[in-house]
């Protein structure tokens, strides 16, 4: 029979960069509820536990919540018995993690375009050059010139 090596709470917390009260804390949440405990009482991770660990990694990185979190492991703990509800689980957080990664580059696109803005108007040393006359508004064709040369770029 082969024996798994055995890493305490401090060696995880290294490995996964994340501090040891946050570990003490997901545990206590009930996200880690494959963790076990040494005769000291002191929490001990397993080979076994690593891949658990990655997915609480992974889950907790793609902003799902705590409680979401909580429940996935306990479906994971439990068995073959919740593969659907696991399955739907990552079919749902795909989507909604693919949306906010639409809204993230929609905001990158917009801070790139501002900071052309601002560059050429510190090169100018005036964003007067932008505006339509006689008002503080862009006039929109800046952003259409920024635009067609981000196009001709990539």
């Amino acid at each position: 029979m082969e024996t798994l090596n055995t890493y305490s709470i401090g060696q995880i917390a290294k490995k996964y960069n994340v501090s040891v009260p946050t570990l003490r804390y997901y545990d206590e949440q009930g996200l880690l509820p494959f963790v076990k405990r040494n005769g000291a009482g002191q929490r001990i991770f397993t080979d076994d536990d690593m891949g658990y660990l990655e997915v609480v990694d992974c889950l907790k990185r793609s902003a799902i919540p705590l409680r979401d979190i909580k429940t996935f492991m306990q479906w994971c703990v439990a068995g073959d018995d919740t593969l659907p509800e696991r399955y739907q689980f990552m079919i749902d957080h795909e989507a909604a993690l693919e949306q906010r990664i639409k809204v993230l580059q929609a905001n990158l696109a917009f801070l790139r375009w501002k900071k052309w803005y601002y560059q050429h108007a510190n090169e100018a040393g005036t964003e007067q050059i932008f505006f339509i006359p006689g008002t503080r508004q862009v006039d929109p064709k800046w952003r259409q010139q920024y635009v067609a040369h981000q196009q001709t770029k990539g």
